[in-house]
């Protein structure tokens, strides 16, 4: 039996677009919880151990503080009730469950927080990923196993027989096509003529890299709505993110201004007497599925459609974009 050879089209380079722009992190979702997405935790708690395991050079273990203050919009119960959960649905992770921190243990590992009102708090743990060396990294491993990647190589329409048609006006002809193009998947089926089940709502996570060294990764809520942040280390700097912002294609996918002045006034609620410098800012897109008027309660699942020989995949996120390929494997044969 002849094997089959493996061709991927990429626009620009490998890693040059939205899977260098996310958060940095492999993680289960902790906020997921909130919107009842237990099978999507669930797995994602699994595939963030299992990329640990795979590729223990670009992904580790990380702790996370959760504090807790009097105008918390999460209890004290919510959050326990939450982090037990969180361990849960993790089955038997090679991670440290949760618990419980007093206000002198937070205080004491990190001075600089806040400590007007503090309640105490709850650590958790999630993992790190350098995203754009990992995604070279599993690129790399694709080619060793015999697949073919031709960068700088747009695509302009696709067919449900497995054709793919090229900017420069070439052919190829494929026995299965997989459209996997992020938030670019539902606007090449529309361009194709080709009809798709699904809407994405495409939604910008903007994020800052401060001049400070960070003693503590945090996962916190801002003050204006609530919604919850990170604030972890990289490189020897603090990053902060992200926004949900809507947007459209056409749209410069760059951190605006009132998003800076956003995650700036977040920082400071925790972290009144630091005023480090912004280095950098970046931005990504998140292909999330149309699901809510609120992009903070769009869900995180991804959905997987098959026309003939071509398969669309919606949504998905980093920590679980192996699982994902496995069932996009299973579903072509």
């Amino acid at each position: 039996m002849a094997s089959s050879v493996v061709n991927l089209y990429e626009r620009d380079t490998i890693m040059s677009a939205t899977s260098c722009a996310s958060s940095k992190m492999l993680h289960g979702g902790l906020r997921y919880l909130e919107n009842c997405e237990f099978r999507l935790v669930r797995e994602s708690l699994r595939e963030r151990d299992a990329w640990i395991r795979r590729a223990p050079h670009l992904a580790t273990s990380l702790r996370l503080v959760m504090p807790i203050y009097r105008d918390s919009k999460r209890s004290s119960w919510m959050i326990g009730l939450g982090m037990f959960m969180y361990d849960h649905l993790a089955g038997r992770s090679l991670l440290p469950k949760a618990k419980r921190l007093s206000v002198k243990q937070l205080v004491c590992r990190d001075p600089y927080l806040r400590a007007t009102e503090l309640r105490g708090g709850f650590e958790y743990s999630d993992a790190q990923m350098d995203d754009q060396a990992l995604g070279i990294w599993v690129a790399e491993q694709a080619q060793l196993a015999g697949a073919r990647i031709q960068e700088h190589t747009k695509v302009n329409s696709l067919t449900s027989k497995g054709q793919v048609i090229t900017d420069d006006g070439k052919t190829y002809e494929h026995d299965r096509l997989i459209n996997v193009a992020g938030p670019w998947a539902h606007h090449l089926l529309q361009q194709s003529g080709l009809y798709s089940p699904y809407e994405l709502d495409l939604v910008r996570g903007s994020h800052l890299i401060l001049e400070w060294p960070c003693k503590q990764a945090y996962l916190l809520e801002a003050p204006d709505d609530r919604r919850v942040f990170f604030v972890l280390p990289w490189q020897g700097k603090t990053l902060v993110g992200t926004t949900e912002v809507r947007q459209t294609l056409e749209d410069p996918i760059r951190c605006s201004q009132v998003e800076q002045t956003y995650l700036l006034n977040a920082w400071s609620h925790y972290f009144p007497d630091i005023r480090p410098d912004v280095i950098s800012t970046f931005a990504g897109l998140r292909p999330l599925i149309r699901s809510a008027q609120d992009p903070n309660k769009a869900t995180r699942e991804y959905a997987i459609y098959r026309e003939r020989n071509l398969v669309s995949i919606f949504g998905g996120k980093w920590t679980t974009s192996l699982a994902l390929a496995e069932k996009v494997s299973h579903s072509i044969h």
